[in-house]
């Protein structure tokens, strides 16, 4: 295989694990029906004291910030602390961050496959680079979700140590900060559940998809 080749290869799996990665992070995000259809079964409106419009609404109002769409944190009819702002400050840039990465990573494919067109990619041991870009981080995903799914009090508490190193106002009180009374841990799990199904679901088409194409060959 060419060096050019190989390279294209590498690039086009790196895209595809980063699209997978970051797609499937953002469904929680921006399918915001995901949320709604929990504050029934989480007893939502029981724990907080709100209406299911108020909650909706905190909700909205957190999540148009995280996302940019708003340029001040507010959550609704709910009153929140500096320290609490400052938490959500910090999940929108990761938001706004893995937005950009996923599409920039799904431009990246886009122009691998018009280059494609014209100059043949290899297969890589008889599969398209797709098809290594979903299995390795389908692997790596499913390895992270087993282990988590042991001690998701313990994950929960490594991602924040990681992506919020060297501070705790995720540990949130409830008395300075009820918007945490809407998100509860329940939730987060079940968000984890999602990114997981996402990335295997679309990972899982992308495998199919390159299989058909070699029995087609």
């Amino acid at each position: 295989m060419k060096k050019c080749s190989r390279l294209l290869s590498a690039l086009m799996i790196a895209a595809v694990a980063l699209a997978l990665l970051t797609g499937s992070i953002a469904a929680p995000i921006i399918i915001r029906p995901f949320y709604y259809a929990q504050i029934e079964p989480l007893e939502l409106e029981q724990s907080s004291g709100l209406s299911r419009e108020e909650i909706i609404e905190a909700y909205d109002e957190v999540l148009d910030y995280c996302i940019g769409a708003s340029g001040e944190f507010s959550a609704g009819v709910l009153p929140f602390s500096e320290s609490g702002s400052a938490h959500f400050a910090d999940c929108r840039t990761l938001f706004i961050l893995d937005l950009w990465l996923f599409f920039g990573s799904m431009a990246a494919i886009a122009l691998l496959k018009l280059y494609r067109r014209r100059h043949e990619i290899p297969r890589l041991r008889g599969h398209g680079a797709p098809f290594w870009g979903a299995v390795g981080i389908g692997s790596v995903l499913i390895v992270i979700g087993a282990a988590a799914a042991t001690n998701f009090d313990r994950a929960f508490t490594v991602f924040h140590s990681l992506f919020f190193p060297g501070k705790d106002n995720w540990i949130f009180d409830p008395a300075l900060d009820p918007i945490i009374t809407l998100m509860p841990e329940e939730f987060f799990r079940n968000c984890a559940i999602l990114i997981l199904a996402v990335l295997l679901i679309a990972g899982a088409a992308i495998i199919i998809s390159d299989k058909r194409k070699g029995y087609a060959k």
